[in-house]
């Protein structure tokens, strides 16, 4: 409990009056135009432009976050702008869709729900980049406005990991999340930051797995990320591609059709196989689509197998050019 005039953990919120206010509404810390493809969501209209936000603050206080002045950032601050003219600056750089990124944006979700809105008015999609840490409530509100979200179980969600390095219990809370999304229709993808030495066990990613398949099945893709030092973790080394490797051996042994790796660009493992006949079907090169081999209902043009591809092939699809923005 806070009282009044207190300020919560995540730095947002405050008691003002005997109630609750979202301090951060319509301040905007940054906003850039990205790929979707660096979310990263892989299988939610590919090639397309999104234009991203994030306010201050966070629920959690990872000791690695690569966006550590954002996120872990206790100060009200940003420029101000509408639910109106974030989309319109959206539309104005061409892009496909909102993401709310950068830190958590759980804990901004009024003022994301009031973007989505207005962004749907225009047929823009709205997408979150999470760490999942929610409640039902929570869930169920999120459904109302969003199409996609990217779930991160940093350090393969080990408890002792995620207590020690982000501050927060779980995984349960995380894994609840991701079901009750999913279960209302929200596209839903999963990334996991092997950080070396500390939340690389591969047993914990077994695990990890194995919850993944038997709750929301073998279709769902899986992103394993290499880590790289950042903020209070700069002693460690960037993941050793090999245990990447591994993670995806692994995944793809308890029978996940779509696993990926992530952060090492050039990688065959970025692109999207066939399952049937293991041909590629989507070509990545980093953030960029290099091959599309899929047809107009999405299925493989070498053996005709279906592949879960939400949305379509944007007309961005292989443009390289990404624009930032400042505000």
């Amino acid at each position: 409990m806070i009282g009044e005039g207190q300020s919560g953990f995540c730095g947002v919120r405050s008691v003002k009056g005997g109630k609750l206010h979202l301090d951060v509404y319509g301040l905007v810390e940054a906003a850039h135009v990205d790929p979707i493809e660096k979310k990263p969501l892989v299988h939610f209209n590919p090639g397309s432009k999104v234009f991203s936000i994030s306010t201050t603050g966070c629920s959690w206080m990872c000791m690695y976050c690569q966006n550590y002045e954002i996120s872990q950032r206790r100060r009200v601050e940003g420029v101000n702008l509408s639910p109106k003219e974030v989309v319109e600056l959206a539309l104005a750089y061409g892009s496909d869709g909102v993401t709310y990124t950068y830190n958590e944006p759980m804990i901004f979700s009024e003022f994301a729900h009031d973007v989505a809105q207005e962004a749907r008015k225009y047929g823009l999609f709205n997408t979150y980049v999470s760490n999942g840490y929610g409640t039902i409530e929570g869930v169920e509100y999120l459904s109302r406005f969003l199409d996609a979200i990217t779930i991160d179980f940093k350090g393969n969600a080990s408890p002792k990991f995620l207590r020690r390095y982000t501050g927060a219990s779980g995984p349960e809370p995380i894994l609840e999340t991701a079901v009750e999304l999913a279960r209302r229709g929200v596209h839903v993808e999963f990334t996991d930051l092997v950080i070396p030495e500390l939340g690389d066990e591969l047993d914990y990613a077994r695990k990890l797995v194995r919850f993944i398949r038997d709750s929301l099945g073998d279709e769902v893709p899986i992103h394993f990320l290499r880590f790289h030092p950042d903020y209070k973790m700069n002693n460690l080394p960037w993941t050793p591609v090999e245990t990447l490797e591994a993670h995806y051996k692994i995944a793809k042994e308890e029978g996940m059709k779509y696993v990926y790796i992530g952060n090492v660009p050039g990688h065959p493992y970025e692109s999207t196989y066939c399952p049937s006949c293991g041909r590629v079907v989507i070509g990545r090169d980093g953030f960029r689509l290099v091959t599309w081999n899929l047809d107009n209902n999405k299925r493989c043009r070498f053996c005709g197998t279906p592949i879960p591809i939400k949305g379509r092939l944007s007309r961005h699809a292989f443009e390289e050019r990404f624009e930032a923005v400042y505000i």
